[in-house]
């Protein structure tokens, strides 16, 4: 099978995020099939862009993956420059169907980028070829901007998106959803219900199989000693940003001094800063520790030193269509409690049984069930621990994932 993955933000192991497409398609390389990934050659979350040298496009192969770069303009957050590398993209779409498409005729094209406006070219190019055409969500655009950016329904960019976005149920063969709630609304706005797929983000397990036995753990020797000591760690990896709500994590250290524990926190991100001297301006220095960022293949080192962890976002209506984060999954692969402080509409914690899920933004209530947990004893720690990383085995690993999104690629044409 040939599969065209237009992706504006597809990443890699080697540029960084987003990952999810490329461990896609590299299991479906792995399973024989022809993978193509469309992209930008400039994304914001990448950690490394590819060096395009004046060319216009760009085509290289990464773990049998053909990447199909489109030579997209630099920018800095979410103004005209942003609309502009969006607008070289969709443009590039365009002009490059055929040397995109060069491998022969595709038998699946999906859009996938964040934003809806890529479903008219993909639509053109599956109509041509004869393709069968999926949409992909990672988030619900225009609601997003709506709710999130405080943008009126009735502005022209959001008016775009809102047409953009129904054209997307409207065309497709297939909607696979990383949202497992937002059915219904993607039947509001003409989506057929047989055409909705939840597909979840996941993790690969290699990357927990790969770290190191004999490798020594990141901070082992400040961690360890605390261990000695007898101190319960709670730990916290990832953004520190507004929408990570870690004023009350912080806040909750006021309510455990007499406990022996301590309130772990390493990332990186606009708060750290602030919250690095509210917990000096609070004296709770004792209880709650910024420490510095790691490098990601130290991530599952350091999660395994912690007794618990922590996850914790803003209370917002958006989340009521179901979150999926990265972090998460990374959390119960470590196989430890959590704390939930999502409200949204899944939590995978309650599903899985492998922590307590709690209101958001509620330091109260995350002092509670730190405690609640540093009650229990090793073996019902471990336990729950383990119920968190047999459920993200079965559940969310991408070889799991990619055979999920095979078939999908399997069912009778809804546009024949």
């Amino acid at each position: 099978m040939n599969i065209i993955y237009i992706d504006h933000y597809a990443g890699s192991t080697r540029h960084g995020m987003e990952f999810r497409p490329f461990f896609m398609a590299k299991r479906w390389v792995r399973e024989g099939h022809q993978v193509t990934m469309v992209a930008s050659s400039y994304s914001h979350l990448r950690n490394k862009n590819p060096d395009m040298k004046g060319r216009k496009t760009l085509v290289e192969t990464m773990d049998g993956v053909r990447y199909f770069w489109i030579n997209g303009p630099s920018y800095e957050g979410n103004g005209m420059g942003r609309i502009r590398n969006m607008m070289s993209f969709l443009r590039g779409l365009k002009r490059y169907q055929v040397e995109i498409c060069a491998h022969g005729r595709p038998d699946v094209v999906i859009a996938s980028s964040t934003y809806p406006l890529d479903i008219y070219p993909a639509k053109k190019m599956a109509e041509h070829y004869g393709a069968m055409l999926i949409y992909e969500v990672h988030d619900l655009w225009p609601l997003s901007p709506i709710e999130l950016g405080g943008m009126s329904p009735k502005h022209p960019y959001i008016m775009l998106m809102q047409r953009a976005e129904n054209e997307c149920y409207k065309s497709s063969d297939y909607v696979v959803s990383l949202l497992p709630c937002a059915k219904a609304h993607m039947m509001q706005h003409g989506m057929a219900p047989e055409k909705f797929v939840y597909i979840p983000n996941g993790i690969v397990k290699e990357d927990w199989e790969q770290d190191g036995v004999d490798r020594v753990p990141v901070y082992a020797d400040k961690l360890g000693r605390y261990h000695e000591q007898g101190y319960f760690l709670i730990g916290y990896t990832g953004a520190h940003g507004i929408a990570n709500a870690l004023d009350s994590f912080v806040e909750a250290g006021e309510q455990l001094r007499d406990q022996k524990m301590k309130l772990i926190m390493v990332g990186p991100g606009p708060e750290r800063e602030r919250l690095i001297q509210k917990v000096k301006d609070r004296n709770l220095g004792d209880v709650v520790e910024l420490l510095e960022v790691v490098k990601r293949d130290d991530v599952p080192g350091l999660l395994r030193q912690m007794d618990a962890l922590y996850i914790g976002l803003q209370r917002q209506p958006l989340f009521r269509f179901g979150v999926s984060p990265n972090k998460l999954m990374d959390y119960m692969m470590a196989a430890k409690p959590i704390i939930f402080a999502i409200e949204a509409g899944n939590d995978l914690v309650a599903e899985a049984g492998c922590g307590i899920s709690i209101p958001p933004e509620d330091s109260s209530a995350i002092a509670q069930a730190a405690k609640a947990l540093a009650a229990k004893s090793q073996e019902e720690l471990e336990a729950m621990g383990q119920r968190g990383r047999d459920y993200i085995l079965q559940h969310h690993e991408y070889d799991v994932l990619s055979r999920e999104f095979l078939e999908v690629f399997r069912k009778p044409r809804m546009h024949p």
